[in-house]
């Protein structure tokens, strides 16, 4: 019953963090989160400001270049996206960890059926990452530099774009071939 309410409460705050739009209240409710962690706050803030900075890095020269160089015009919309980003990542990182998701989906043999086809699905494409990682490291004798390690990264990014694909294409095939998208008129 706890994990079901946590997950509710997180989920009804995502909600309410998305429908703001208020930079302010946005950085309120960073602020509680970051009170509400208390004695971890630095290093949650810590992991959040690692796992934001690319997205917010990317956002921020994307609006300046739209508008030109007119960091004026691009700062309010840049401060709203980088508070909010920042707001459901560390609201993520702060309440996910005390769910337990078998326990708060319990109620659905559906919900958990989707929990364990997508767990087992992040686990093999983690453990196909780790390999390919392990490759890399394996077949270049000095340290990766970055054109290698950026090259290397776009082509196992291409493979696992083509891997879903793939694995889309034959489930669907398999449904069609089942009478899953036939017409009940």
């Amino acid at each position: 019953m706890k994990d079901r309410a946590l997950l509710a409460l997180y989920l009804g705050l995502v909600v309410a963090g998305s429908l703001v739009h208020d930079a302010r209240w946005l950085g309120a409710g960073l602020a509680l989160v970051i009170l509400s962690a208390w004695r971890d706050a630095w290093p949650l803030m810590r992991r959040t400001v690692r796992a934001v900075w690319p997205f917010v890095t990317a956002i921020a020269l994307g609006w300046l270049l739209v508008q030109r160089g007119d960091w004026r015009a691009a700062a309010p919309v840049t401060l709203r996206i980088t508070a909010r980003v920042t707001l459901l990542t560390m609201l993520a990182f702060r309440m996910l960890p005390a769910v337990s998701l078998p326990r708060a989906l319990g109620f659905s043999p559906t919900l958990r059926f989707v929990l364990v086809l997508a767990t087992s699905q992040l686990l093999t494409f983690r453990r196909l990452f780790t390999d390919f990682r392990l490759a890399l490291l394996a077949r270049t004798p000095r340290r990766v530099g970055p054109t290698v390690a950026l090259r290397h990264g776009a082509t196992t990014a291409a493979w696992f774009l083509r891997r879903a694909e793939h694995d889309a294409t034959l489930m669907s095939e398999a449904l069609d071939a089942r009478g899953f998208f036939l017409d009940r008129d």
